[in-house]
C-alpha cells in the first residue's frame, strides 16, 4: 500500500511515533513533512497528501495537526478524497467500514500516541462493507462530478 504521511508542527511528534509504527506493520509511508517543529501552514502539507490521494498516486494518507480539524477541512476539498477525522477507536473503523475513508486525521494535541497507533492499526485493518454504504459513497461521487462542471 501507498501511504503518505504528512503533518504541521502540531501533529509532527506524532507523525515521527507512526512512522516507525506503519514500518512495524509492514507498511513504508511516504513522508510528505513537516521536517521539525518550527511553525508552518498545515494547508501546505494537507494539500501535497491530498492532492496524490486525489490522483490516484496514493491510495491512502494519513494526516496530523494539532486538532485535526484544520487537515480535515483541507483535504475535503479534493475530488475523489474522503477524509475523516478520528480520534477514536469507533470512528476510526467506521470511517472505513461506512464511508471507505481513504485519509485519515489525528489530532495530534488531542490524542496520545498509544491510542494513535491503535487508530492507525483499526483503519488500516477495516475493509470497507460496501452494501448500503456503496449507495452513499456513489452519491458522494456523483455530488463532486456535478460540482466539477
Amino acid at each position: 500500500m501507498k501511504l503518505g504521511l504528512a503533518c504541521d508542527h502540531g501533529g509532527f511528534e506524532l507523525k515521527e511515533e507512526l512512522k516507525g509504527f506503519l514500518k512495524s506493520m509492514g507498511v513504508e509511508p511516504i513522508d510528505l513533512g513537516t521536517f521539525n517543529e518550527d511553525s508552518v501552514d498545515y494547508p501546505d502539507f494537507g494539500i501535497l497528501a491530498s492532492e496524490r490521494v486525489s490522483r490516484g498516486e496514493l491510495e491512502r494518507a494519513i494526516l496530523l495537526c494539532g486538532t485535526g480539524i484544520g487537515m480535515s477541512i483541507v483535504a475535503n476539498k479534493f475530488p475523489g478524497v474522503r477524509a475523516a477525522l478520528a480520534n477514536d477507536l469507533y470512528s476510526s473503523r467506521l470511517s472505513r467500514e461506512h464511508n471507505d475513508a481513504n485519509i485519515l486525521v489525528i489530532g495530534g494535541r488531542i490524542v496520545g500516541t498509544e491510542l494513535a497507533k491503535e487508530i492507525v492499526k483499526v483503519w488500516l485493518q477495516t475493509p470497507f462493507a460496501a452494501g448500503r454504504h456503496q449507495r452513499r459513497i456513489d452519491k458522494i461521487k456523483a455530488l463532486e462530478k456535478e460540482k466539477m462542471k
